[in-house]
């Protein structure tokens, strides 16, 4: 039976408590905004090299992109497959099928970085997934970003490029210049056979007429308003402010992979058949186009006949989106697993405290939940850092009134109704916060809110020492830093007011670095920008190059 451990236990009785387990306080001390915890350390060791894995990965991402490019560029640019096609469409039908593959490529990527389960997977219970590897997992949406981003780019390259294409089409089919482009453009238009090579047929037709009557055009089209709405609506200040757009915005996903799959069925962009080429030359028939004989079997250049490229962006993307139905698929059953709230408390500042059972539930420190609640919003799920202990029998979230979803749901709660609002959870996930206590020393730094994860981690330190766990090797929490409210401290429960501002974090680190000269130290955030370009900033300037010294790596709360 383990000891009842208060949610929001008062920094004092959190220090004596601790004291009594025999953890050795080396220093506990409150100083404006910052309450810090030091904790003995044992002997240190020599910090292990580790490879920056960010910069292979990142290196190898903009290498594959970098060859898929130039190779189907330089193959649509010199095949003689595409010879009469380069000669209607110039340079742009390498720009055109070189953008498509890497567009395909990173769709294939794109959903990877927010398959939740799979990364708490290779994070978690990958045996193969070393700690320096698996921190590399949080920059997961990192890595998303930088993909859409690309995705965008790539799809500019390939409207502009397909733009002119359609433009030379039609050069092309109201040319009477006896031209090569002309003569090409004419070839099997007045055939039923499928060899012909211009698809603009007439010449009343129009690029535009053409863009929303055909497969392509039309599916093309919707893919880039979905990417537009997609992109512009995951900007910071709309996510935050607006996050209801960004969350329908970005489920417009489907409709992306849907028109992708279908876009090149059409085959508009077309090349010499195998069968043709054995018996036409470009090469050496393409001087005397005048000489060409369909009729003449002994001729050596019969008419070129074309056949259209096959669709290939399926072949890229079934294996994630397969992946990604498995996952969608595994949360909704876990959602719908009943949940009950065992309690709810109101706490200053507009803090909701939910106290929660569910069956099979199990969760380790730092790790985050999505939560749903129906009779606020069916479709909204948001992620909310696990404050409870995976030593507790209940499974705990506090959530602030900081939007309207929020708000509402405070508001659910606060009213007097004889049946509690129902809850869907789905997770846990996991986070950076999961290495804590892989670190010798650790520095917790929350902001606001973010001081939640940090509230697992300090009461599961308290039941390790209790029961005595050998598997803890953190000795040292060396600081964590909480950004108060003017009223009450929402982790520690104190009732004097809070003085505004920052530890002097060059100071800090310094300290830390000279009480663990040969220590790998974590560093830990949860809270905003900001105050993580200054974290990551020390982090470099206070880590040895000497790597048998002090090493800091920063972690920060994703979601």
């Amino acid at each position: 039976m383990l000891p009842s451990f208060p949610p929001w236990l008062p920094w004092t009785h959190l220090r004596t408590c601790l004291h009594s387990q025999g953890l050795p306080i080396q220093k506990a001390t409150r100083n404006g905004n910052s309450c810090s915890l030091a904790i003995l350390h044992p002997p240190q060791h020599p910090a292990p090299r580790h490879f920056n894995w960010i910069v292979g990965a990142l290196t190898t991402w903009l290498g594959l992109n970098v060859f898929l490019f130039v190779y189907y560029f330089l193959l649509f640019d010199k095949d003689k497959k595409f010879y009469y096609t380069r000669v209607v469409l110039g340079s742009a039908l390498a720009w055109a099928r070189a953008s498509a593959k890497c567009l395909n490529f990173n769709s294939m990527l794109i959903l990877l970085p927010v398959c939740r389960n799979l990364l708490s997977f290779l994070r978690g219970t990958c045996s193969c997934c070393r700690r320096t590897m698996r921190k590399q997992l949080d920059h997961n949406l990192t890595f998303h970003k930088l993909v859409a981003y690309s995705i965008a780019l790539f799809t500019a390259v390939h409207i502009i490029a397909h733009l002119c294409n359609f433009e030379w089409y039609n050069d092309s089919q109201q040319a009477a210049d006896g031209s090569l482009s002309s003569i090409l453009s004419d070839l099997h238009q007045d055939e039923e056979s499928n060899k012909w090579l211009n698809p603009i047929r007439s010449n009343n037709t129009t690029p535009a007429y053409v863009t929303f009557t055909t497969i392509p055009g039309l599916t093309g089209v919707i893919i880039t308003v979905a990417l537009i709405l997609m992109v512009t609506s995951s900007m910071e200040f709309i996510r935050r402010s607006y996050f209801e757009v960004f969350w329908y915005m970005h489920h417009l996903f489907v409709i992306y992979f849907a028109g992708l799959v279908i876009h090149g069925i059409a085959g508009l962009v077309r090349g010499q058949t195998a069968e043709s080429l054995k018996e036409h030359n470009p090469e050496l028939c393409a001087q005397d186009p005048k000489q060409w004989d369909r009729k003449n079997k002994h001729s050596q250049c019969e008419e070129p006949e074309f056949g259209s490229i096959p669709a290939e962006s399926w072949q890229w993307v079934l294996a994630p989106i397969l992946l990604y139905v498995f996952e969608r698929v595994l949360r909704f059953w876990r959602s719908q697993q009943r949940v009950v709230v065992v309690k709810a408390v109101m706490h200053p500042s507009k803090v909701l405290e939910l106290q929660m059972h569910k069956k099979g539930f199990s969760m380790e420190v730092g790790q985050y939940i999505f939560i749903n609640c129906p009779s606020v919003s069916c479709l909204e799920w948001h992620p909310f850092t696990l404050t409870s202990a995976p030593e507790e029998d209940f499974f705990s979230v506090h959530i602030r009134a900081a939007g309207d979803w929020t708000e509402k749901l405070n508001d659910t709660f606060q009213q007097q109704k004889p049946k509690t609002p129902r809850i869907e959870v789905d997770g846990p996930f996991g986070t950076a916060s999961e290495d804590v206590f892989q670190y010798e020393a650790a520095m917790l730094v929350g902001a606001g809110i973010g001081v939640t994860p940090f509230a697992s981690v300090l009461k599961s330190i308290w039941y390790k020492f209790q029961h005595a766990d050998q598997r803890l090797k953190t000795k040292k929490a060396g600081h964590a830093a909480f950004n108060l409210d003017n009223d009450t401290d929402v982790v520690t429960g104190l009732r004097q007011k809070t003085s505004f501002g920052r530890p002097m974090w060059n100071s800090e680190f310094s300290a830390v670095a000279t009480a663990h000269p040969r220590s790998v130290v974590g560093v830990f955030l949860c809270g905003p920008e900001a105050l993580a370009t200054s974290l990551q900033k020390c982090c470099h300037q206070y880590s040895s190059l000497d790597p048998r010294k002090v090493k800091f790596y920063f972690n920060k709360e994703n979601f």
